[in-house]
């Protein structure tokens, strides 16, 4: 598996991998604190309805995520990976021209 991620992700060692791993999970964790604090800032509930608790998860969340996935990836030493990792991402958002 590692090495599939290895291959993948266009890195040599270990150790990056590792590396890239924690970056990830560090953003995670992060993204649901700062969550927390941009819906206590909004006055947003956690008993509100879930079909306004749907979008509103996703256009806060998406767009939290992606900026501490950068910042944290620079902290850590890995922007180059995780800036062309976002490119592959949005890529795909992209409708292809034919």
């Amino acid at each position: 598996m590692i090495e599939r991620l290895k291959h993948r992700w266009n890195i040599n060692n270990n150790f990056q991998v590792l590396v890239i791993l924690i970056v990830f999970a560090v953003t995670g964790t992060s993204t649901l604190y700062v969550k927390r604090v941009i819906f206590e800032f909004i006055g947003f509930s956690d008993f509100a309805s879930l079909w306004l608790k749907i979008p509103l998860y996703i256009i806060v969340i998406f767009p939290v995520y992606q900026v501490l996935f950068l910042i944290v990836a620079f902290i850590f030493g890995q922007f180059k990976f995780a800036w062309n990792f976002e490119k592959k991402v949005f890529s795909r958002f992209i409708p292809k021209k034919k």
